[in-house]
């Protein structure tokens, strides 16, 4: 499902900088990533990249099957709409949409609209354990509920790909352990495939690989079992 082949990628400024060098990354399909690593080594590019929102400077980086860099704009805008889906640690749950209207932009952005979306939207929302909460304003809803929110709306358009760049991060503890187990169920009930990028041992340890990105490329993780 995600091939990166010897990427690498460096910003250019005053300093110009290396973040990421020769990587290689194999994810199959259905398969649960989680990448951790210090702040700084490249974690939030390595989604980017992935998401062709960055291109590499050298290597490849395919999303099943196709090469990003055979991809123009429109065309990579197309793919990110139709065939991945993003949750992020800032939820960008919009204020002005109620909770039912929020999990259906990825539908109305494919032009999925009338009976369909509706019972699309009603089981996701149920799904995620909030489908008395359909006709609620973001500023209602706790810390949790917005992020139960961001995966009803991340999996909704049914992505083979899904993108969480620390998607725990605002939360305590115990919302933090629901939402990334929802986050796991739900990829494995629609057989997507995952990378999580996170700080938090809990939530890499509900992936089925746990990786490091550092300096010197990726390495598989043991995490400690008293986690």
């Amino acid at each position: 499902m995600l091939s990166l082949r010897d990427v690498s990628k460096s910003f250019t400024g005053p300093r110009p900088l290396a973040v990421l060098r020769g990587l290689t990354l194999n994810v199959g399909p259905g398969e649960f990533v989680a990448v951790m690593g210090e702040s700084g080594v490249g974690k939030s590019t390595l989604l980017n990249l992935i998401a062709g929102l960055d291109r590499p400077d050298s290597g490849n980086v395919a999303v099943d099957g196709t090469d990003l860099a055979t991809l123009d704009d429109d065309a990579l805008t197309r793919l990110r709409r139709e065939r991945m889906g993003f949750v992020f640690q800032a939820f960008h749950v919009l204020p002005y949409l109620s909770v039912a209207q929020n999990v259906a932009l990825p539908l109305a952005l494919l032009d999925i609209r009338g009976p369909e979306a509706d019972a699309r939207v009603a089981a996701m929302l149920d799904a995620v354990g909030m489908g008395s909460r359909g006709a609620s304003m973001p500023r209602e809803l706790s810390g949790g509920e917005l992020q139960r929110v961001a995966i009803g709306r991340a999996l909704i358009h049914r992505p083979a790909l899904v993108l969480a760049d620390e998607p725990t991060g605002n939360l305590d503890a115990d919302s933090a352990a629901g939402v990334i187990d929802l986050l796991r169920r739900q990829l494995k009930a629609q057989g997507a495939t995952g990378v999580l990028v996170t700080h938090s041992h809990a939530a890499a340890a509900a992936a089925d690989r746990v990786l490091t990105l550092a300096a010197d490329g990726l390495r598989d993780t043991s995490l400690p079992a008293t986690r």
